[in-house]
């Protein structure tokens, strides 16, 4: 059996689109069905009630347009994955920040791991708990908020010597804990458009690890397990996005995370409230 229908894909903004490019290119077969409430954004500034609520607006979004899976491409937004999960079900819903976790400790299992990602996010403690959640009760954990990133990546200013400035300004006491992290994680879905500079600031003995591109592990593993695969996608999948707000924006800014052009025209409008 194979199951044409697309996987869905929810951020607060454009970001997620890391995660969306990453899928893509792990499940070459398979359509996408993207939705950035760029009305709403950032959720980071929101409650935790009121993320979780437009969380679950965005997810059922999505499921009325008969998606098949549904990926929670926002940090920020992780605190409504229980909820969503147990609104959607059995519809399967996976988020980036367990991924994210694993692949930490599957590359520095003892640690020490870095965790760089927004103010609020590593405020949450989110990591921590996926980390420790996912084995890692005693590894070393030192998490850095890199504000100016997410600005710098929306900019399409993401290399260069005020780039390298800025990511030696956040990453410079984080290298110096004793010990050294081992494994550093992108905790935020702007960070990968970063990755080059960061790479080069942190050197080739941290490891970076990129929770979109683990995030899309996950996902293909998921629809393998569940028997979703779109086994006759070659040549024929679409992509297509939703946008609760300036869509010609959304195309222009979402080039840069996407990693190619987005037709201002494929972008819908559509109303959450």
């Amino acid at each position: 059996m194979s199951d044409p229908r697309p996987i869905g894909v929810f951020d607060s903004g454009m970001g997620g689109l890391t995660v969306m490019r990453a899928l893509m290119a792990r499940l070459p077969n398979e359509s996408f069905l993207y939705l950035g409430d760029t009305a709403r954004l950032p959720y980071g500034t929101k409650s935790a009630d009121t993320v979780r609520r437009y969380a679950l607006q965005a997810a059922q979004a999505l499921v009325a347009r008969g998606v098949k899976a549904v990926v929670i491409a926002c940090n920020t937004a992780s605190v409504s994955l229980p909820a969503v999960r147990e609104t959607l079900a059995p519809l399967p819903v996976i988020g980036v920040i367990e991924p994210g976790a694993q692949a930490a400790l599957a590359v520095a299992p003892e640690g020490p791991v870095g965790v760089i990602a927004t103010e609020g996010t590593v405020k949450g403690g989110a990591y921590r708990a996926a980390i420790r959640a996912a084995g890692g009760e005693t590894v070393p954990i030192a998490q850095q908020a890199c504000p100016l990133f997410v600005p710098m990546a929306e900019e399409g200013l993401v290399n260069g010597p005020i780039v390298e400035a800025v990511v030696r300004r956040y990453l410079d006491p984080l290298l110096a804990t004793v010990p050294k992290p081992k494994a550093l994680l992108l905790g935020c879905t702007h960070y990968p458009v970063l990755k080059a500079a960061i790479a080069k600031v942190v050197g080739s003995d941290v490891t970076l690890v990129d929770s979109a591109v683990a995030a899309a592990n996950a996902v293909a593993k998921l629809v393998d397990e569940r028997g979703l695969v779109n086994s006759n996608g070659a040549g024929h999948r679409s992509v297509r996005f939703l946008a609760t707000d300036a869509p010609d924006r959304f195309a222009n800014v979402g080039e840069i995370f996407l990693g190619q052009p987005i037709d201002p025209g494929a972008v819908e409008l559509i109303d959450l409230q």
